[in-house]
């Protein structure tokens, strides 16, 4: 009888534990949807570096101020471009601000990052490219010679892309108002196959390659820190591969995304959000060269937040999906394709993520700004 009571007793407060467990998850979860339900409060009095990080900061920045102002339709789904019809020509716009430092990195520099960048935003909006504006804000006693080895870069990069920049701007400020130079696109691309509707439960999630390797490289470039590595950024235009992936899928490709600011968390939490659906990621299913993985490890940072800008992120239907991973593995820039997750209905709004030791944690979005002016 005894041993009976005590066998009972350990059930019961296994059985407690385990209820408490759940409630606290619920309680956690309500939590964070709650928040999330809120409306955006800028608390903040003064601009930070963490509102340019693509993070929390960033979000709430946007939607605070910029959206608050602006909203429109065109704007409120805050995607990498507009989307609109001007006498029955479909067309995309976007614009992006580059003010990396240093300039000059292994594998480019901000002349290929301004034009890869704008390319990429308009790619993924299911647009071709076409034109491109440069707008140049210089300081005073910046060499003539880094401004020519910027403005060739961009020249060989739009060519690359098959873009052409057909107009600009210049600015000199005063010395020590603008860390050299600072360079301003926008972009416009006759939208051709845009995506096809909203990421829903079944979906599969997607990278093109490797991730964090832009972010790494201009963090070593720096010569801050006393790490040697070989690791070079991967700024590259992704309308070819977007052009691939379309062709191959259709109507089943959901949703693209380039990973910049923010890295592929913040992209797998914009897609969660927008949708109400749970994205679950599987730790060891993304792509990370060792270089990559060490350094974010001695630094004590994620790469899945580390900024990429020549990575794309899609969302496809679980039909195609082999159809799509072949499509990116076929091209050069999507050798290193992978599956990284699935697509489920619950928790809506959330990213879960399979840890390589087994558990499971929620990855939301970047607090703080562990890698400033990576692009």
């Amino acid at each position: 009888m005894a041993e009976g009571s005590a066998d009972w007793a350990e059930a019961a407060v296994r059985e407690h534990a385990h209820v408490e467990a759940v409630s606290r998850e619920e309680q956690v979860l309500e939590r964070i949807e709650r928040a999330r339900r809120a409306r955006p409060r800028l608390r903040e009095e003064n601009i930070t570096l963490a509102h340019g990080a693509g993070g929390k900061a960033t979000q709430t920045l946007i939607e605070a101020v910029f959206l608050d102002a602006f909203r429109n339709p065109l704007l409120e789904p805050l995607d990498d471009g507009a989307r609109f019809t001007v006498d029955g020509a479909r067309l995309a716009f976007t614009t992006d601000s580059y003010v990396v430092s240093p300039l000059f990195f292994p594998g480019g520099d901000i002349g290929d990052l301004a034009v890869n960048g704008t390319v990429n935003d308009l790619a993924v909006s299911g647009a071709e490219p076409l034109y491109l504006s440069a707008g140049f804000i210089l300081e005073e006693g910046f060499p003539v010679a880094d401004l020519r080895r910027v403005v060739a870069s961009m020249k060989a990069a739009a060519e690359t892309a098959g873009v052409r920049v057909v107009t600009g701007d210049t600015k000199v400020v005063e010395r020590g108002k603008a860390d050299g130079c600072y360079v301003n696109t926008a972009g416009v691309g006759v939208v051709r196959r845009p995506p096809g509707g909203d990421v829903r439960p079944g979906d599969v999630v997607l990278v093109s390659g490797p991730i964090g390797e832009h972010g790494v490289t201009v963090m070593l470039a720096r010569g801050e820190l006393d790490i040697e590595s070989d690791v070079t950024s991967d700024t590259a235009p992704l309308n070819g591969l977007v052009a691939t992936l379309l062709a191959a899928c259709g109507d089943g490709v959901r949703r693209m995304r380039d990973a910049t600011r923010g890295g592929v968390a913040t992209v797998l939490n914009e897609m969660a959000g927008d949708a109400g659906v749970a994205v679950v990621a599987d730790e060891d299913a993304f792509p990370v060269r060792p270089d990559v993985r060490g350094a974010c490890e001695l630094l004590g940072i994620d790469p899945l937040y580390v900024a990429c800008e020549g990575r794309l992120v899609a969302v496809v239907s679980g039909g195609v999906a082999g159809r799509a991973l072949s499509a990116l593995r076929a091209h050069p820039l999507g050798a290193g394709a992978a599956v990284v997750g699935r697509i489920k209905d619950d928790p809506p709004g959330l990213v879960l993520l399979k840890t390589a030791f087994g558990g499971t944690r929620i990855v939301d979005l970047l607090v703080g700004d562990p890698l400033p002016r990576i692009c």
